[in-house]
């Protein structure tokens, strides 16, 4: 694992289940290579898919530690919503989590490794005429996949700020749904190419929003400040986590708009860093910004970022208190 591309080992089995029109079927296991689904599936064709991503933990005291796990559920049935897609019985979706990690518990690996649960819906209906149609079928399933960090603790990107692009249509942004990272591809490898940049902080008309694949956080040694959450960018779990985890080390806590040229100003003497499940939360190093280059904060350790961080993944395995109720063991 320590060798493989984040996600792209996985147990060998997963869990399943199918709604046939009417009714959810009883969840089972089978093998995490292969689904069973027709050419013309609508989901192929039409991109009626939804997906989560969490982490479960290998606490010191030998049990699973899953991390929020019943707000990643009400997400995903947000998202199913959103798609008219069958919505997952939450009961359901949760024991089809639990069952596969207490299957596979052993191969949970020690932190800063964890399990990364990638639930999915997709709809199955073989039919191509369904273009404006919603599926009527569909599958659920648990993939879990042993990583190791996204990001080393103490990587640094560089990012490009953007003011000309959305990352995608501004009424679905907060659906957590593959055409919305497929909308931001292009964007983000032309910006690698040119800029040799890691990610793109999107703020069309100057409106700081999010990068292809996480939230955006700016902190400084007294303040975290971020965009309020609307229909144009996904609400993060760890971005609320992070800002839960923040007013409680003593930070001031604002989610207000803010603009690309407040972000370069902010830089001068302050943090910014990107959340997300995999990321965690990453510092920026450098930001290009109308093809000029700026380092961020001066190059200084991201000490906030990284006390946020920590507490947090203290937090996910059982070494700090978990005061909000954040942690299911199993």
């Amino acid at each position: 694992m320590a060798n493989a591309e984040f996600g792209t080992v996985f147990f060998s089995e997963m869990t399943l289940a199918s709604f046939d029109g009417e009714k959810w079927s009883d969840a089972s296991f089978v093998p995490s290579d292969r689904l069973p689904m027709h050419p013309a599936a609508h989901v192929l064709h039409y991109a009626s898919t939804c997906f989560e991503g969490m982490k479960a933990f290998r606490a010191n005291d030998g049990a699973i530690n899953v991390f929020r796990i019943d707000d990643h559920i009400r997400r995903m049935q947000n998202s199913a919503r959103s798609l008219y897609l069958p919505v997952p019985d939450a009961a359901q979706l949760k024991s089809m989590i639990i069952d596969v990690l207490k299957k596979f518990q052993d191969q949970v690996p020690v932190f800063p490794g964890s399990a990364y649960i990638r639930p999915t819906l997709i709809g199955t209906d073989p039919a191509i005429g369904r273009a404006a149609a919603p599926t009527r079928t569909a599958l659920l399933y648990i993939l879990v996949s042993p990583v190791g960090d996204y990001f080393a603790a103490d990587a640094k990107m560089r990012v490009l700020l953007d003011t000309d692009n959305q990352r995608c249509a501004p009424h679905f942004g907060n659906v957590k749904s593959g055409g919305n990272y497929a909308s931001a591809l292009g964007l983000i490898q032309k910006a690698k190419e040119k800029y040799n940049t890691a990610q793109v902080i999107f703020a069309p008309n100057g409106d700081v929003q999010e990068t292809g694949a996480a939230n955006c956080l700016l902190i400084n040694d007294t303040e975290i400040l971020t965009k309020p959450l609307n229909s144009e960018f996904l609400p993060g779990v760890t971005r609320d986590s992070l800002l839960k985890a923040g007013a409680k080390l003593g930070y001031k806590v604002t989610e207000r708009n803010i603009s690309a040229d407040e972000l370069m100003e902010w830089i001068k003497t302050g943090e910014v860093a990107l959340s997300g499940t995999a990321a965690v939360l990453a510092p920026v190093g450098e930001i290009v910004y109308k093809d000029e280059t700026y380092a961020v904060n001066g190059g200084k350790e991201p000490v906030n970022a990284k006390r946020l961080r920590k507490y947090l993944n203290d937090v996910q395995q059982g070494l700090e208190t978990d005061s909000f109720n954040w942690v299911t063991k199993i």
